[in-house]
C-alpha cells in the first residue's frame, strides 16, 4: 500500500535522466557521506554536468590535491574500475564555511550562481561536544552564507539541506516539520562574534537546554533559516538518524572513521568495552550511510520536479524505527555470533561486553573492568619501558559512551510518510538503483558487514587473518572461564572462612576427598604390584 503523501510521479524523468546536464555544488563532500554522495552521483547518474565540492586546504594539500588523493580511496574504486573519465568531473572550489562570503572567489561565485541547478549543503563541524560559538559558526552561519549563496543561482532547482533526525528532541513525536527555535538565529550568528569564551561558555549554559550538545542545537538553528528562506529558493531538509555503514554501496560495511557507534563496536571487539549504560528495550535509530545518500538524491529529484509544492519546504525524516525496527539489545544478541566468527585481531579480552540500564551496575562495571585493568596494563608496560595506551584509551570510550549516552537512554518516535513515500514515487528501476527501503534490510546479514567492514576499511585487518583472529579469542575464552573460575573459587573460599561451622565443615570435605584420592591411589598400585 502506497504512503499517504504518495504523488503521482508516472510523467517524471528517471533520477539519472533528471541529473543529465545538470551540474552540483557539494558542501562536505569529503567527509563520510559526502564521500559517498559524489561516489554515487558520479556511478549512477553518469551524464551529470560538474560536481563543484567546497574544499580548503588541509594538512598542507591543496583543493585539488585533496580531491585527487579523495579519489585514490577505496569507496572510489568501482569508479576507477568502470567510470574512469567521470572524475574529471569533480571541480574543487576553494572555500570556507567559517570564513566571511563562504571564502570563495568573485571568479568561482559567478560560476556557481551561473552554472549550478542543485545544492547539497551538508558540510558542518560534526564534533558534539563543539564549542557552542564553532558549532554556531559553522553549522548555523554556515547555512545562512550557502542560502545567500543560493539566491543568486539563476539555475537554481533544489537546495537540499542535511539536518539531524534529533534536532527537536524536546519533542517525544518527531514529525517531518519544522519548529521554530526558542532563540533567534540571527541574535546568537551575532553574538559569538563579540563574546569572549566567559561569556560564551555562561550563554551556552542558558540556551543549549533542552539538547544534549551544540550540534543538535546549532542544527536546529539552521532549520530555522531554511524554512524561512522556503519562498525564495526551492528546499528540503533530510534528517537522517544515526548514520552507520554501507549496506550494499559502495561496499557492504563500507566506512572510513571510529566516530560514533563504530568506535564503540571496536572497542568491544576488542575486548577493551564491557559495559555500555543503554536501554536495551529502546530503538536503535540508526541508518546505513547509503540508505541515506539514496533518500537525499530522490529527495532532490521530487523537488526539482514537485511544481504544485514548488515554494512549501519538504521534509524528510530518514528513519528506520517504523519501517523495520530493532533494539539496542537486539543489535547485542544478534550481533555476538558475528563478532565471534569475525574477530579483530589483537583483542586483549573475550569481547563479551554488554548493555546495561541501571547506571550505578554500569558505573561498578567500568570501574572494575575498564579502570583497574587499564591502569595495570599502563604500570606494567612502564615497569617495561614500552609506551602506555590504555588509560588513554579507556579516557576515549568513556567519552565516546558520554556522547551517545542521551540517544541510547531515550526513545522517540519518527513518523516519515515522506520518506517512506519517496520510495514510492519513484519508478521500479529507480527503486533498484537508488535503494532507500530499509523494509527489506536483512537485520542479520547487515549486522554481520558492519563488524567485517570496521575491521576492514578502519582497522585495516585484511580477511586473511581471520582464522588466526579466531583462534586468539578462542584461547580467550578459556582464559576468561578459567580467571572467573578461580575469582569464584576464592571468593567462596573467603565467604566461607567467615563462618566457623562451615570452614569446618569445607576442611572435613577437603579431608575426605584427600583420603579418598589417597586410597585410590593405593588400591591402583597395590593391584599393580
Amino acid at each position: 500500500m502506497a504512503p499517504r503523501n504518495a504523488m503521482d510521479t508516472s510523467k517524471w524523468p528517471t533520477i539519472p535522466e533528471m541529473y543529465k546536464g545538470r551540474s552540483i555544488f557539494i558542501t562536505g563532500g569529503s567527509g563520510f557521506m559526502g564521500k559517498v554522495l559524489v561516489e554515487k552521483l558520479l556511478y549512477s547518474c553518469p551524464d551529470v554536468g560538474k560536481i563543484y565540492l567546497l574544499l580548503r586546504t588541509k594538512r598542507g594539500l591543496s583543493e585539488d590535491a585533496r580531491i585527487t588523493e579523495m579519489l585514490k580511496l577505496p569507496v572510489f574504486e568501482r569508479i576507477r574500475n568502470e567510470r574512469p573519465g567521470a572524475a574529471s568531473k569533480v571541480v574543487a572550489i576553494p572555500g570556507d564555511l567559517s570564513a566571511e562570503d563562504l571564502g570563495i572567489s568573485a571568479e568561482n561565485r559567478a560560476l556557481l550562481q551561473r552554472e549550478v541547478s542543485i545544492v547539497f549543503h551538508s558540510a558542518a563541524t560534526l564534533k558534539l561536544e563543539a564549542p557552542l560559538k564553532d558549532a554556531i559558526v559553522q553549522n548555523t552561519a554556515g547555512t545562512a552564507k550557502m542560502i545567500e549563496l543560493a539566491k543568486g543561482m539563476k539555475k537554481l532547482e533544489a537546495f537540499i539541506h542535511l539536518s539531524t533526525a534529533f534536532c527537536h528532541v524536546d519533542h517525544l513525536v518527531l514529525e517531518e516539520e519544522t519548529n521554530d527555535s526558542p532563540y533567534e538565529p540571527e541574535d546568537l550568528m551575532k553574538s559569538v562574534t563579540w563574546m569572549n569564551d566567559e561569556m560564551l561558555a555562561e550563554l551556552e549554559k542558558k540556551v543549549l537546554a533542552p539538547h544534549p550538545n551544540t550540534y543538535t542545537f546549532s542544527k536546529r538553528l539552521a532549520e530555522t533559516l531554511v524554512k524561512r528562506a522556503e519562498r525564495e529558493i526551492p528546499a528540503a531538509i533530510c534528517r537522517p538518524s544515526i548514520v552507520v555503514p554501507s549496506l550494499n554501496e559502495p561496499k557492504p560495511g563500507w566506512v572510513d572513521s571510529l566516530n560514533g557507534p563504530v568506535g564503540i563496536l571496536v572497542a568491544a571487539g576488542k575486548g577493551v568495552l564491557r559495559s555500555m549504560n543503554c536501554n536495551p528495550e529502546y530503538h536503535a535509530e540508526v541508518i546505513p550511510v547509503d540508505i541515506a545518500i539514496n533518500s537525499l538524491i530522490s529527495a532532490s529529484w521530487k523537488r526539482v520536479n514537485d511544481k504544485v509544492n514548488k515554494d512549501k519546504l519538504q521534509v524528510y525524516n530518514i528513519t528506520t524505527g517504523k519501517l523495520n525496527p530493532i533494539t539496542w539489545g537486539e543489535v547485542v544478541n544478534r550481533g555476538r555470533k558475528h563478532f565471534y566468527e569475525n574477530p579483530f585481531e589483537g583483542a586483549v579480552w573475550f569481547p563479551d561486553g554488554d548493555i546495561r540500564s541501571n547506571k550505578y551496575h554500569h558505573a561498578l562495571i567500568v570501574y572494575l573492568f575498564h579502570w583497574i585493568p587499564a591502569i595495570l596494563i599502563d604500570c606494567l608496560l612502564f615497569i617495561f619501558g614500552q609506551k602506555r595506551f590504555m588509560i588513554r584509551l579507556q579516557k576515549r570510550i568513556s567519552f565516546g559512551l558520554h556522547l551517545l549516552h542521551f540517544f541510547t537512554t531515550r526513545e522517540w518516535i519518527f513518523e516519515n510518510d515522506n520518506f517512506a513515500a519517496l520510495n514510492t514515487e519513484m519508478c521500479p528501476k529507480d527503486r533498484e538503483t537508488f535503494f532507500q527501503d530499509p523494509r527489506n534490510v536483512d537485520q542479520d546479514e547487515y549486522l554481520k558487514s558492519i563488524i567485517v567492514g570496521a575491521r576492514q576499511y578502519c582497522m585495516k585487518e585484511d580477511l586473511s587473518t581471520l582464522p588466526a583472529a579466531r583462534r586468539h579469542v578462542n584461547r580467550l575464552w578459556w582464559v576468561q572461564k578459567i580467571f572467573w573460575g578461580i575469582i569464584y573459587f576464592y571468593l567462596a573460599y573467603w565467604v566461607i572462612s567467615w563462618n566457623d561451622s562451615a570452614k569446618t565443615f569445607v576442611d572435613s570435605g577437603f579431608d575426605g576427598v584427600k583420603s579418598v584420592i589417597t586410597g585410590a591411589v593405593t588400591l591402583v598400585v597395590g593391584g599393580k604390584n
